[in-house]
């Protein structure tokens, strides 16, 4: 086995959250929410923000990195990513490149952040707003397939119809974000709990999604402080130490969505080989995961990802996914404690990495009984995809 690894060796230390808001409601531009957050993540980890030498960031977030050092006052810039690609296929990945920053010597203290101020740049969630057809969409535009649901909704009938899944494992998965959202003040959903229903008399979004099916749309921002596992030790939060993280795709996916259709594996979140390679890093298997935080951009994609990271056959997925088994603290696995993107906030995905890493530490509002190892799966369907696995001491 190689020793090229992240395994144990770096740390996440410290989290921090601004108010969630609905999309195009936050008061203060995207820039400030962002240092806001990050901010917050410093104060939780106990560190001076001046000692931040790195940043990394997805979904080609606007908060540049020269332009945060010099807002923080920080000593030295020594290293700034950003993760291809749009929406939160790379959170997990980002994450994994600061941590693999950290271990080359590149960086010793990297915060990986996303920020959105809707009002101010305007809604992912809507259908493109161009004054002309782009060549890779030449297929689906003028039919109708404009928004994200749209694109991704056959992906997601296509498994349900190869693999006999019904309705009623999307709504448990929905179901089960929204429940958790009721623990959670800092949920927007908080206090708005979902029924059975409720979801069935939703209107229909893109066939097999319900509205409740799909992610909000929300303002704010939020952060992650990475360190060495060395320096972690010495500092004032348990940490959650990176076991092992993955990215990338399944075999030759389409880069645009017109050409999906023609993808040799259409019914699929794209995690079958990220998935492998993240539990061989980890020297774990998917039994030895506690608690799971799975991106929600919409709920079929849950569902083809935790099939692809290993917890169950695609034919028991209507046995599996029922409520009790998801929920906290007794579940069998126990998803998406804080809301995620469906019921707490959709912040491409990293409010879902911060609540794995709250499990690790015992500070979830739905706390699931010690946790050792705790997974946080990037957004699906999307490639390139990506994953990442976070431990207690134990579990080194």
């Amino acid at each position: 086995m190689s020793n090229r690894s992240l395994r144990g060796k770096v740390a996440a230390v410290g989290v921090g959250e601004t108010t969630y808001y609905r999309h195009s409601q936050a008061p203060e531009a995207e820039f400030v929410l962002c240092l806001k957050a990050i901010l917050a993540a410093c104060s939780d980890a106990g560190i001076d923000p001046r000692d931040i030498d790195g940043f990394a960031s997805f979904s080609d977030d606007r908060n540049d990195p020269m332009a945060l050092a010099t807002a923080l006052g920080i000593h030295e810039l020594r290293f700034s990513n950003m993760q291809w690609g749009g929406g939160g296929a790379g959170v997990a990945g980002a994450l994994a490149n600061a941590s693999a920053a950290i271990v080359s010597g590149l960086a010793d203290c990297v915060v990986v952040h996303r920020a959105l101020a809707q009002g101010q740049f305007g809604r992912f969630g809507q259908g493109a707003q161009v004054p002309m057809v782009p060549g890779e969409y030449a297929l689906s535009l003028p039919y109708g397939q404009m928004s994200p649901a749209q694109f991704f909704a056959p992906k997601a009938m296509r498994f349900m119809h190869d693999h006999n899944v019904g309705q009623e494992a999307l709504r448990a998965i929905a179901m089960a974000s929204y429940h958790h959202a009721q623990a959670n003040p800092r949920a927007v959903m908080y206090g708005r709990p979902l029924t059975e229903e409720k979801y069935d008399e939703s209107r229909w979004i893109a066939e097999p999604f319900h509205l409740y099916d799909c992610c909000q749309e929300n303002d704010g921002a939020a952060a992650i402080i990475l360190v060495s596992a060395e320096r972690a030790r010495d500092l004032q939060q348990t940490p959650a130490f990176v076991l092992g993280a993955a990215m990338g795709s399944t075999f030759r996916v389409p880069s645009s969505p017109s050409s999906t259709f023609a993808a040799p594996d259409l019914g699929s979140s794209h995690f079958k080989q990220c998935a492998r390679r993240l539990y061989e890093m980890a020297q774990l298997e998917p039994e030895d995961v506690d608690v799971v935080q799975c991106y929600e951009n919409f709920t079929g994609g849950v569902l083809m990802s935790l099939v692809e990271h290993g917890f169950f056959e695609p034919e028991e997925a209507m046995d599996f996914l029922k409520l009790e088994n998801l929920i906290a603290p007794t579940g069998k696995l126990p998803l998406n404690t804080s809301g995620g993107n469906l019921a707490e906030c959709y912040m491409h995905g990293l409010g879902l990495q911060i609540e794995a890493i709250r499990q690790v530490r015992g500070q979830s509002t739905s706390q699931v009984p010690n946790v050792d190892v705790s997974l946080g799966v990037g957004g699906p369907m999307s490639p390139p995809v990506s994953t990442i696995l976070y431990g207690s001491e134990a579990t080194l």
